[in-house]
């Protein structure tokens, strides 16, 4: 066991692990996913049979009601609004995504990594702190040249709740902060200017009404602080252009 005498975040914390990895293949797992017997083995197999794989994760149910699907495949995230959504999310497991396929993200909750991509495109980025850090590194290892996979014959239980309703002022802002991050480390040209007038115009107005409306002023401080942490460092060239840090 490893013990960080101070929380350095989700990105940090795995990086701490992968640095005293000796294997070929790093597997992150959180802590509260469970495992199935042999889940491994579809992840290696698919892992060994093309080198252009650079992170492939399995099926991913919720673990208080098994036959939901979390996780069957995330689309790609729109280059705009910084949105994407989890293939498969809330359905039956019927075996209709027990295939193999390309995906737009690994789930950072169970992800498979080959370690020399790893040597290549370097460890998470620990400036985010928790949130987008994996997404962060999916982009990096899809920039490298590797592509990203989904893998149906492979299965584990993710002790995360059904309720969307139930978000804390912490996920309010590492969520949101990290949003704007991840947008601009990863939207260039064009698109990186109409993301950011979508920001400016639509969504901060559109998120501040809402938190107003409905009296959740605690959630709409942490919202602010978001914000304001990224205007603070707007012209940190570190923060943003360092894939690193």
């Amino acid at each position: 066991i490893i013990k960080s005498p101070i929380n350095y975040g989700f990105a940090a914390g795995n990086n701490l692990g992968i640095m005293q990895a000796k294997g070929k293949y790093i597997l992150l797992l959180n802590n509260d996913v469970v495992v199935t017997p042999n889940f491994l083995e579809p992840l290696i197999k698919l892992c060994e049979s093309n080198p252009r794989i650079g992170g492939v994760s399995p099926k991913i149910l919720f673990y208080n009601d098994p036959q939901r699907i979390q996780y069957a495949g995330f689309t790609p995230i729109h280059p705009i609004t910084m949105r994407n959504s989890a293939i498969g999310y809330r359905e039956t497991d019927r075996g209709q995504y027990d295939y193999e396929c390309t995906t737009g993200f690994c789930h950072g909750a169970a992800m498979m990594v080959p370690i020399e991509v790893i040597k290549i495109v370097g460890m998470m980025s620990y400036v985010y702190f928790l949130y987008y850090e994996e997404a962060d590194w999916c982009e990096r290892i899809k920039k490298a040249g590797y592509q990203l996979w989904y893998s149906g014959y492979s299965k584990v239980y993710h002790k995360e709740s059904l309720s969307t309703g139930n978000q804390s002022q912490l996920k309010v802002y590492y969520l949101n902060r990290n949003r704007i991050i991840y947008l601009r480390r990863n939207s260039k040209g064009l698109y990186l200017f109409l993301a950011i007038v979508y920001q400016i115009m639509i969504a901060i107005p559109k998120n501040i009404l809402l938190y107003l409306v409905k009296g959740k002023f605690s959630k709409l401080s942490a919202y602010l602080r978001a914000i304001g942490w990224n205007i603070h460092n707007l012209n940190n060239p570190e923060i943003f252009e360092n894939p690193y840090l």
